[in-house]
């Protein structure tokens, strides 16, 4: 009761500020998600993809006649921390956000943004609730948790052949629902759960929980969570002397674990995008963020894609106002990096793209 109470006096707060103040010369872009803490390095490709697009625009005059400008904060992967931000964006006067990262801290911060009519692109997200609620102001470019949890439960259950498996998650938003999504679809298709378990989302000894894995029977493991743990989870579960496969997601997916995995790196199948390295529309955005920023990261591509489906939808309407510019990203499609972009009614992706990937040679590689 008392965060709605604090929300609406926020949202007071906003309009009586705003009001009274003459109009802005810029548009106002909010930039929200993980910078720092165990998500920092996968959070911080999404801000500087985003950056890249913003400037883009800005070097060609803006939208609208008026040049953008950003405004970033950082959640800290926290829901309570992501509600803060969501409030002090909003007070500040964004017309749209792009962001939040993790499911946890989309969720609750959607409901800021939309009371205040804000404009909500997600470039990570894959929980299906964020989505569910009939948020018509909010968007995402990413896949889902129950299809990319689908996905991998097919991959096991299939190719794989694996008829017993334990699922361990971290009991976030984002880990614990594509647990739960690729237990459904894996019990669905005939296989046995043998263990599932979630663990605190700092623990990094998992040995006695692998103990448990081993002492279960299972034939693969399955991970919702990042790459901060997964990482360790990986290293200690092949000095246990055990070879079944690892499987996990797009949480995943950041050199980091194939630096910490190092020589342990084996049978592992992650979820995740297209590759983007190979996509026709991604080689000038890349040679510019490699130049700027080194190696990208996964969401580089999508903080970059998000911000281009926003702003072009904003000059196609030709306003900053909610309800039209959600409308126009609603019924259109966008050329992006990854190809053509259009969404659902309840702003999914219209097409779902996950495929398998796998490490080789020290590299991410799609498996197919």
């Amino acid at each position: 009761m008392k965060a709605l109470t604090l929300t609406a006096a926020v949202g007071l707060a906003s309009l009586l500020i705003f009001g009274c103040q003459k109009p802005s010369d810029t548009i106002k872009i909010g930039l929200a998600g993980v910078q720092t803490g165990p998500d920092g390095q996968i959070g911080s490709t999404m801000f500087y993809g985003s950056q890249i697009a913003i400037e883009e625009w800005n070097e060609k005059g803006g939208v609208l006649s008026k040049k953008i400008e950003a405004i970033s904060r950082d959640d800290e992967a926290k829901p309570q921390q992501a509600v803060a931000v969501a409030q002090e964006l909003v007070a500040s006067g964004i017309v749209a956000v792009i962001g939040h990262f993790n499911s946890g801290c989309t969720i609750p911060s959607s409901e800021i943004y939309s009371q205040n009519k804000v404009i909500q692109i997600t470039p990570g997200s894959t929980n299906p609730t964020v989505t569910e609620r009939g948020i018509r102001s909010l968007f995402r470019i990413v896949g889902r948790d129950d299809q990319q949890g689908s996905c991998a439960a097919e991959f096991v259950s299939g190719t794989l052949a694996k008829q017993k498996v334990a699922v361990l998650h971290n009991k976030t938003a984002y880990g614990q629902g594509l647990a739960e999504e690729f237990k459904k679809t894996y019990e669905q298709m005939g296989g046995t759960v043998v263990l599932f378990d979630g663990l605190g989302a700092e623990d990094l000894d998992f040995r006695a929980t692998l103990s448990a894995v081993a002492n279960a029977g299972a034939e693969a493991l399955f991970w919702g969570g990042m790459y901060g743990q997964a990482a360790p989870m990986l290293v200690q579960l092949r000095s246990s002397g055990s070879a079944i496969p690892f499987i996990s997601g797009d949480g995943s997916i950041v050199p980091e674990f194939i630096s910490t995995a190092g020589a342990h790196a084996s049978e592992v199948y992650l979820t995740f995008g297209p590759d983007y390295k190979t996509a026709q529309g991604s080689k000038a955005f890349l040679d510019k963020y490699r130049k700027r920023f080194g190696e990208e990261g996964p969401y580089s591509v999508y903080g970059y894609d998000a911000v281009n489906i926003l702003l072009s939808a904003i000059e196609k309407a030709g306003t900053t106002d909610s309800d039209k510019v959600a409308e126009t990203i609603r019924s259109g499609t966008f050329t992006t990096t990854l190809g053509d972009i259009s969404f659902d009614d309840k702003g999914d992706l219209a097409k779902s793209y996950y495929i398998l990937w796998t490490v080789r040679d020290g590299k991410f590689t799609p498996l197919n």
